[in-house]
């Protein structure tokens, strides 16, 4: 187990740079889950694409649906360039409502972009997690795994006939959005448990986490909500404002990397159910190994 676990540990830091996608419902669920290894991996070189698929615009205190869907796309952004992400795409459907968007839509849309960007590895929420409470990652989720079926090959031909065809992502990265997988939980089949120590990107993770002013403003006050209603007041949110709303969620973000952390001995810590780059094929088979005709 142990000769295992140094395995996968080793495996993130062998990465050659490629092209990265990330499929996420909003901005926040895959800057907390997997912020410090896109950090890591911009470091060595890839080049990280976000595909967002819900507009944000419920995410907000005292702004209009509008309003707070403008001001969390810009704050999206920001927080993207401060990780070093190259570009975001974003569907722009109706946040807390996609299970009104058709299921091959979503499919379509996600087997397009891998189309064109090509990925090595793409990282999606984990339709395998046991009682998510946020739906749209579910129903994000269940669309991106269809990418590892098939390969995005067997569908849309006009997409091939325009000069972008199927095209299999070697790896896939599935992520619970913001909490710690439960022992056991996760992945489908033949996936791996992979932890990543995101020790020395941590910093960075947490910057762009905070720069979500608007969403963040809003998880603040519900937070305080509670507490108090709690009879547990946090001395921390006597007042919302910008340097106590900064300061719980560089607190949350730490809490989430530190328990994952000490599950496999790092300082802060990111795990993911994984898929790819199996065993090699056996140096006697290839030796006899002849192309298909």
């Amino acid at each position: 187990m142990a000769v295992l676990l140094l395995t996968m540990r080793l495996a993130l830091p062998a990465q050659t740079p490629k092209n990265v996608l990330v499929v996420t419902a909003g901005a926040g669920d895959y800057l907390m889950a997997t912020g410090g290894t896109l950090a890591k991996l911009i470091n060595q070189g890839s080049s990280v694409y976000v595909l967002q698929y819900a507009n944000g615009e419920k995410n907000s205190i005292g702004l209009s649906p509008a309003g707070t869907r403008l001001a969390n796309n810009e704050e999206a952004e920001q927080a993207s360039r401060m990780l070093g992400v190259k570009e975001t795409v974003r569907l722009d459907h109706k946040s807390g409502e996609l299970n009104q968007v058709s299921a091959n839509e979503m499919r379509n849309q996600i087997f397009a972009l891998i189309r064109f960007y090509k990925p090595g590895i793409i990282f999606h929420p984990d339709p395998w997690i046991h009682y998510e409470p946020d739906w749209d990652q579910f129903w994000v989720a269940r669309a991106a795994e269809e990418s590892s079926y098939g390969s995005s090959s067997y569908f849309l031909p006009e997409l091939t006939r325009m000069g972008f065809p199927g095209f299999g992502v070697p790896e896939t990265y599935y992520y619970a959005a913001n909490r710690p997988y439960r022992p056991g939980e996760g992945g489908h089949q033949g996936a791996k448990f992979m932890p990543i120590d995101i020790t020395g990107t941590f910093n960075r993770k947490a910057a762009a986490i905070q720069a979500l002013r608007t969403a963040n403003r809003r998880y603040a006050a519900h937070v305080k909500q509670r507490l108090e209603a709690a009879g547990k007041p946090s001395p921390l949110l006597q007042r919302i404002d910008e340097a106590s709303v900064r300061a719980l969620v560089r607190a949350y973000a730490e809490e989430l990397g530190e328990t994952i952390g000490a599950k496999h001995g790092f300082h802060y810590g990111e795990e993911f159910n994984y898929h790819g780059r199996g065993n090699p094929i056996p140096a006697h088979v290839r030796e006899k190994a002849r192309p298909i005709p």
